[in-house]
């Protein structure tokens, strides 16, 4: 679905970390074998983030939206929606956009919605963020974030850790000149490449979806953790993602050698060189270190992209960009946007 919105721009981004950090070797030493050290070398594994036992995704959230209204980002009295998407709720029951206006004690006309997304969850947020935005006149805060990787002793899993914890907020409001473009796609019939099986009312967590089992690649997982197919995952991005991009460049009328940052999601640094070849892109123009000091944050890995790597430049120069997410869904989407100028971009490490 291809679909563009006039007068629209992000004016800040904020990168939110946990402070926990784990090393890939350190993780690995007690199973260290040719393959995990090969896995270190060709998917960038490095150090990544994961959030206490007892942190949920509305303490990271809350701390950076504070944290903004501290800064004087943003104002209260100028916030008409937030939105929040990630996989890991606090709850069935209260969403946690509602969760934060309420502690935030924001106006009763703040719109609160919740989307449960993963890969491509930041573009999916942005497309509804201006969507919104077509209907109001103040701004919309769109947050990502996760916990999947919670630090828990009780795993002892024989297996390489490349997730990581993170979260984001970002402010979308209306303007006068910038466009926004976006492709959006899906394919549901290839869902389980890529899924949690336990947790919901298909499977309810017990004590057997808790026990360890055989993922049949030689990795143990329980069905409380994510499962992927990594060979039909990685052929989909190599396949489906390089048209879809194509597309977007025709449908904004911008051409691939006119985009300054290539900045997408990071499972790993070996799907992203590839890609990076596929479309004929110079590894300058698409950073790919993410995965290698943070670990893979999901949703969340596009606003840590941005302002760990072109944060500091994006207060005073302005850039024409595209953003790609891909992944769970199985969903792949892009947004080409002129990214600068902005209030705030930065990347912050909190200890809740």
């Amino acid at each position: 679905m291809l679909v563009k919105f006039s007068g629209k721009r992000i004016s800040g981004v904020l990168g939110l970390l946990p402070e926990n950090e784990y090393d890939y070797d350190e993780e690995t030493k007690d199973f260290a074998t040719l393959q995990t050290r090969r896995l270190k070398k060709i998917m960038g594994f490095g150090k990544r983030r994961a959030a206490k036992e007892t942190s949920v995704t509305s303490d990271f959230c809350l701390y950076g939206l504070r944290y903004a209204l501290e800064k004087e980002y943003i104002k209260k009295e100028e916030i008409g929606a937030i939105i929040v998407v990630g996989l890991t709720p606090d709850y069935y029951l209260p969403h946690i956009s509602n969760i934060i206006q309420g502690e935030l004690e924001l106006d009763d006309d703040v719109v609160c919605i919740d989307i449960p997304q993963g890969c491509a969850g930041y573009i999916l947020g942005l497309y509804q963020s201006c969507m919104m935005l077509e209907h109001m006149e103040r701004k919309v805060l769109l947050f990502t974030g996760d916990v999947l990787c919670r630090k828990n002793p009780e795993w002892k899993e024989r297996t390489a850790q490349f997730g990581g914890d993170a979260a984001s907020l970002t402010i979308i409001e209306n303007c006068t000149e910038e466009n926004m473009c976006f492709d959006i796609k899906m394919n549901g019939k290839e869902r389980e490449a890529l899924w949690i099986p336990a947790g919901g009312y298909k499977m309810p967590r017990s004590a057997e979806t808790a026990n360890l089992v055989d993922c049949g690649d030689g990795t143990l997982r329980t069905y409380e953790q994510v499962w992927m197919d990594g060979s039909k995952v990685f052929n989909f991005v190599q396949k489906e993602v390089p048209p879809m991009l194509d597309e977007l460049f025709h449908y904004a009328e911008v051409s691939k050698d006119e985009i300054d940052w290539f900045l997408f999601h990071q499972p790993n640094k070996f799907m992203l060189q590839k890609l990076a070849d596929k479309i004929e892109v110079s590894y300058e123009k698409m950073p790919m270190n993410i995965v290698e000091n943070f670990g893979n944050s999901s949703g969340s890995t596009v606003p840590i992209n941005i302002t760990f790597n072109v944060g500091a430049k994006l207060l005073d120069n302005r850039y024409l960009c595209c953003l790609s997410g891909f992944g769970s869904g199985l969903s792949w989407a892009g947004c080409i946007a002129n990214l600068g100028y902005m209030d705030f971009c930065e990347l912050v490490v909190t200890d809740v």
